[in-house]
C-alpha cells in the first residue's frame, strides 16, 4: 500500500507542476490555450490571475514532494500528504461544483489525490 501512496502521490505532484508551467508560463500558447478552452482576448485578459493560481498549483506539489521525502517521519509525512493531497482533490471538487463542464478537468485534477488519500487511508486502518 506504501508504494501506491508514494506514486499516486508523485503522480499528482508532478501533474501540479505540469499545470503550474502552463498557467505561469505557456498561458497564452495556441497549445495551452486549447487545453484550457480560452480564446486570444479571455487568456490575455486572464494571463495574471492564472499566473498567480500556478503557484497555488506549484505550492501544492511541493507540499505532496516534502510529504513524499519525509515517509521516515510519519506524523510530518502524513500531515503534508494528507494537507497536499487534499487540497489538490478539493480544488478539483470546487472546479467541477461551480462549473459543471469542467467534469473532465476535474477529473484529471483530482482522480490521482483520491487515489493517493484513500491508499493513505487503506495503510492507516491496516497498519
Amino acid at each position: 500500500m506504501t508504494l501506491i501512496v508514494l506514486s499516486a502521490a508523485a503522480l499528482a505532484a508532478l501533474l501540479h507542476v505540469y499545470i503550474f508551467r502552463l498557467e505561469s508560463f505557456r498561458w497564452q500558447d495556441d497549445r495551452t490555450r486549447k487545453i484550457f478552452g480560452t480564446t486570444v482576448e479571455q487568456a490575455a485578459t486572464t494571463r495574471q490571475l492564472a499566473y498567480n493560481q500556478g503557484f497555488y498549483n506549484l505550492f501544492l506539489a511541493i507540499t505532496v514532494f516534502a510529504g513524499i521525502v519525509t515517509f521516515a517521519w510519519p506524523a510530518v509525512s502524513l500531515t503534508l500528504l494528507i494537507v497536499g493531497l487534499g487540497s489538490m482533490l478539493a480544488a478539483a471538487i470546487v472546479l467541477v461544483t461551480h462549473d459543471r463542464s469542467k467534469l473532465r478537468a476535474a477529473l484529471v485534477q483530482g482522480t490521482l489525490p483520491l487515489i493517493g488519500l484513500l491508499a493513505l487511508l487503506i495503510r492507516l486502518v491496516t497498519g
